[in-house]
């Protein structure tokens, strides 16, 4: 019987692979395997709170040029032979499963050197072998093999790791990476992705510069206050769970103190801040996808929330996804983006708006404490700063889990009863653990006594404002109501200032 060639070309897979992915999102794919030769190096060993220290990685780009070099351990010799530079990992390949990688496809290396050139050449030592590979323009041309020589070479004396060099660039990526506004923007992009990671001792360097941390951190009062509900502090909303093979923890807050009107307005009047850590930065094995977000997709204006303001500029919370089975991430194919239909990723939305609720009402309640009233009274225009702490919500975690952890807390004694009271459990029957911390906030002081305020008006008319003030028509018309009033009441308070 005859036959037709149905087989693929390469050039539809490298137009493929490559359109819908951003050159800087090439570049950090190959950062991203670097993270993931250090897990396999260090795997076995024991849990460090610096898991990343004494790695590194370091990128150079010019107008000529790509190379990226690290010490993460390489590439041994029959992972390159089975599947490293294959255009899609096969089934039944299980080598990373022990692991907290984000990649699952296996295109990301390959991705990466289609985008920016035609030629590349991949040096690898392990402790057992050393290889290269080089990829020939004419290579990508040709249909008639998809075989890469692989050339067995004599390991260095260096520390074991992979070198990639790029050298015949596309011209658009070569206009990008010769550009100081691009390089500037890949090492401010790796600062905040990274953050995580360079945080436990990683480092990274863009043409020499070394890339520093810059590490999310939150305000509270300590655990002595978090052990009694019923007392006043400022503390993070907390929340964790385990569902399966994922870990989530979850933590927002107060990055700073409250802001002043002077500094709503200031803020306003800018479209955009060099550095702004508000909103909600998630981060799926170590790796941000999501970096300081302030909208719907982070459940900023709706089911109630208001929209972002300048006013919630103190508002900061992450959320860690973790887990060995990259599959359960709520993560897009491109690894820097969540994947917002992902039903886990809307349950947990729902404690996100839970948290960002708590915090907006506290920004608000603040806010209504007039100039005025503050010097009649003599209080702060913020909740008292005395023995303020700044933490990183890992941190947190782990001294509340320090208090549940001691023996008294174990026996369940009389002096360990403050302590339980800390966490709230939440009934699922989808998740094994799930509970919550939820803060009981400083109250602003009263300063007059409140009346209701009642009248109707027309459906359609409470419609429209709901949609204008709340981009939600359907919100219940005490909502709106408020809205109103604070829209109006913060036009007269501005009149103070």
């Amino acid at each position: 019987m005859a036959s037709i060639n149905a087989s693929p070309t390469k050039n539809f897979f490298v137009d493929m692979l490559t359109r819908d992915i951003d050159l800087k999102d090439a570049i950090l794919d190959l950062l991203d395997n670097c993270i993931d030769g250090i897990q396999r190096t260090t795997r076995g060993e024991e849990p460090s709170d610096m898991p990343y220290e004494g790695f590194w990685a370091n990128i150079e780009v010019s107008e000529t040029t790509f190379k990226i070099e690290d010490n993460c351990g390489g590439i041994p010799l029959d992972v390159a032979e089975r599947y490293a530079f294959r255009m899609g990992k096969p089934k039944g390949i299980a080598d990373d499963d022990d692991i907290f990688t984000i990649g699952t496809y296996g295109i990301g290396m390959k991705r990466a050197i289609f985008k920016m050139g035609r030629s590349a050449q991949v040096f690898s030592h392990t402790d057992d072998d050393a290889f290269k590979v080089i990829i020939q323009p004419d290579w990508l041309v040709s249909d008639d093999s998809w075989d890469l020589p692989v050339e067995t070479i004599k390991r260095s004396e260096d520390e074991a790791g992979t070198s990639i060099e790029i050298l015949e660039l596309r011209s658009e990526a070569a206009r990008q990476l010769g550009s100081d506004s691009f390089q500037s923007d890949l090492a401010s992009e790796i600062e905040g992705l990274y953050s995580y990671i360079l945080a436990k001792g990683f480092e990274i360097f863009v043409n020499g510069e070394a890339i520093e941390p810059r590490p999310i951190v939150l305000q509270w009062e300590g655990l002595n206050k978090l052990k009694n509900r019923e007392t006043e502090a400022i503390a993070p909303y907390l929340y964790e769970a385990t569902r399966e093979d994922v870990e989530i923890k979850l933590a927002v807050g107060l990055r700073r103190k409250l802001p002043t009107h002077r500094e709503v307005d200031r803020a306003s009047e800018r479209s955009r801040t060099k550095r702004d850590d508000a909103g909600w930065t998630i981060v799926c094995n170590d790796r941000v996808v999501v970096a300081n977000d302030k909208s719907i997709l982070t459940g900023w204006g709706e089911s109630g929330i208001p929209r972002y303001h300048p006013q919630f500029i103190s508002i900061s919370g992450i959320v860690h996804f973790k887990s060995t089975d990259a599959r359960q991430l709520p993560i897009t194919t491109t690894k820097r983006g969540i994947d917002a239909s992902s039903e886990l990723y809307l349950y947990v939305k729902e404690r996100m708006r839970e948290g960002l609720r708590l915090f907006t009402s506290h920004t608000n309640k603040w806010k209504q404490v007039t100039k005025a009233q503050r010097e009649q009274q003599g209080v702060a225009s913020t909740p008292k700063k005395k023995r303020m702490k700044l933490e990183t919500p890992a941190a947190m975690f782990e001294q509340v889990k320090a208090i549940e952890e001691t023996p008294a807390a174990k026996s369940g004694s009389k002096s360990s009863q403050s302590s339980h009271k800390i966490w709230k459990s939440v009934k699922s029957d989808e998740f094994e653990v799930e509970r919550r911390y939820i803060p009981n906030l400083p109250s602003p002081p009263e300063m007059a006594q409140s009346k209701r305020i009642s009248f109707n008006k027309p459906l359609e008319e409470i419609q429209a404002i709901g949609e204008f003030l709340l981009d939600d028509p359907d919100c219940s018309p005490s909502a709106i109501g408020e809205a109103c009033f604070q829209t109006i009441l913060d036009q007269a308070m501005d009149e103070e200032y």
